[in-house]
């Protein structure tokens, strides 16, 4: 079978970034223009009496702009601009600064010493700046939040001996300096928690297994966030009447359905794969995250007590479920299609790796001298045999590695040729032992290619040694349900210099995550390093 085509190629300049900081912005944006434009259009929509009449009541000169426009306007400005600059330039300068990348010959110092002294300092100097920015903004802001409290509310203030401290032995005394002070560091340290669990949560998008996936899923919910949370903020920007129960219903109830409509889109139907919808797997997670997501609508039921309860799982489970069915079916090809292209980027990862470790210069090199020398001690068939098997080799990796899944007779072809080969090159030795027990009986099954041979490959890098007592057992067996295989080799630690010692393989670990993207929860594996044997056990139930 063919390996099909992505609709899209994947490159790395066409992996899509997480929005989180820009729908940030633009919430916050958006909520500053329709919070001045409502307060301006309440200002021109209501009296000037309901303003000026306390100031008037304690014969204290009044002004619109001065005592109400100004000081509330001016003071929102000020604080979305300390968000502008925190956002746009302290915080990224901390997070996305760059690091010395290069040394001047005239130091003589290693690069990597020069690169930690270097980091540190820069480290230190940004974030004692950071601290000087913070306390600049905590010390503009507390003034200005403090003025401006004192001309919207300055006929409290009329009276001898009034003074911007608090005086307990006045109590008309009621402008207290501290206070605006304190609620600006709090505004700030609260922000501070939130930019610090962002930026944690964006890491674990950024490094996740389904890095792709992850960041289309944090940007649905990113931009979910920010129209729910601007329609609250312009019906209360422009007093539109609404009842505040409106407010406790959509605040509990929005998020349920959107929470309910996540769950299955993009986590429950996407595991459905061959299974189906109403198979065990499925129907018990809709059954559970439809119970935990009936809870917040209660409030929306005019019942009490479970009967409420009852309405508002049977309204998840009946109503919100087939219409995110519906929508997943209709968006099935672009949810799936993030969903394996890091499977597709981690296999063309491991091809480019395997290519790497297999055809260079030196295993070549090893190969063709050993054909060279056995044609000139004997006639060409054992030659002959040996090219052939390097070009099928070859072939192999040009052709069938290609492919998601390939016949089982192949992979085992291929491991014949590799041992073959790897024998040739060590020649005949009573020290170097390599047991092949491969049994091709009942290995009709499918195969997604190069799960084997980076264990065989790994296994003569490091059991070999042509001073040491070496060995190399290798074992496969198949049955109609699992492919067994288990690889086992002597230690040796490599000697300086070795140009085998260069070469990594596209490793273990490579291996591990290729299983577990391509044989979820149908493979198991064993490693085992005693000191003298390493030994790596493998066992997967192909489908």
């Amino acid at each position: 079978m063919k390996k099909q085509e992505s609709s899209a190629a994947i490159r790395k300049e066409d992996i899509i970034s997480i929005q989180w900081r820009r729908h940030e912005m633009i919430l916050v944006t958006a909520s500053a223009v329709m919070l001045a434009a409502g307060y301006l259009w309440n200002i021109h929509t209501t009296p000037i009496t309901n303003f000026s009449k306390v100031f008037s009541d304690n014969n204290v000169p009044f002004e619109l702009y001065t005592n109400v426009v100004f000081p509330t306007v001016g003071m929102g400005i000020l604080v979305y601009l300390a968000y502008l600059w925190l956002s746009v330039y302290s915080i990224p300068h901390i997070l996305f600064s760059k690091s010395p990348k290069t040394v001047s010959y005239k130091t003589a110092v290693p690069f990597n010493k020069i690169s930690i002294k270097e980091l540190v300092k820069k480290a230190i100097k940004n974030y004692t700046w950071l601290v000087v920015q913070i306390i600049l903004l905590i010390g503009i802001l507390g003034t200005a939040l403090n003025a401006a409290n004192y001309l919207k509310q300055q006929w409290q203030f009329n009276y001898p001996g009034f003074s911007i401290f608090f005086n307990k032995n006045i109590p008309q005394s009621q402008l207290d300096i501290g206070g605006g002070y304190f609620a600006m560091a709090s505004i700030v340290f609260f922000y501070a928690v939130y930019i610090c669990i962002r930026e944690i949560l964006i890491r674990l998008v950024q490094s996740s297994r389904q890095q792709e996936y992850n960041t289309m899923l944090c940007n649905r919910i990113t931009a979910f966030i920010l129209l729910f949370l601007s329609v609250p903020v312009f019906l209360r920007s422009f007093n539109i009447a609404v009842p505040e129960q409106f407010y406790v219903s959509y605040f509990l109830i929005v998020p349920a359905l959107f929470a309910m409509f996540i769950s299955n889109v993009y986590t429950v139907f996407p595991m459905m794969g061959d299974d189906g919808l109403f198979s065990k797997k499925i129907t018990g997670r809709i059954l559970i995250t439809s119970c935990i997501y009936a809870a917040p609508l209660t409030v929306f039921i005019h019942e009490t007590g479970p009967l409420a309860f009852v309405y508002s799982w049977a309204l998840q489970l009946f109503v919100v479920t087939p219409l995110t069915w519906w929508y997943y079916q209709s968006n099935k090809d672009s949810i799936l299609q993030l969903r394996v292209v890091q499977k597709q980027l981690v296999r063309s990862k491991a091809d480019l790796q395997f290519l790497r470790s297999q055809i260079n210069p030196h295993f070549l090199f090893n190969a063709l001298n050993t054909l060279y020398g056995t044609a000139l001690q004997e006639d060409a068939g054992r030659t002959a045999e040996g090219i052939q098997r390097l070009g099928d080799m070859m072939r192999f990796m040009l052709e069938e590695n290609n492919m998601d899944f390939i016949q089982m007779e192949k992979e085992i072809e291929y491991l014949n040729h590799y041992i073959v080969l790897q024998k040739l090159r060590l020649q005949a030795s009573p020290e170097i032992i390599i047991e092949n027990n491969i049994n091709e009986q009942d290995c009709h099954h499918r195969i997604a290619p190069m799960l084997l041979i980076p264990l065989v490959e790994n296994a003569f890098k490091h059991g070999i040694s042509l001073n040491e007592k070496s060995w190399i057992t290798i074992n496969l067996s198949c049955t109609a349900t699992k492919i067994s295989f288990e690889v086992r080799n002597s230690i040796h630690v490599k000697k300086s210099g070795d140009p085998e010692d260069k070469r990594s393989g596209i490793g273990l670990n490579n291996v591990l995550e290729r299983l577990k993207l391509i044989y979820p929860g149908k493979h198991e594996i064993k490693v085992n390093d005693n000191g003298k044997e390493f030994t790596v056990q493998l066992s997967i139930e192909p489908s």
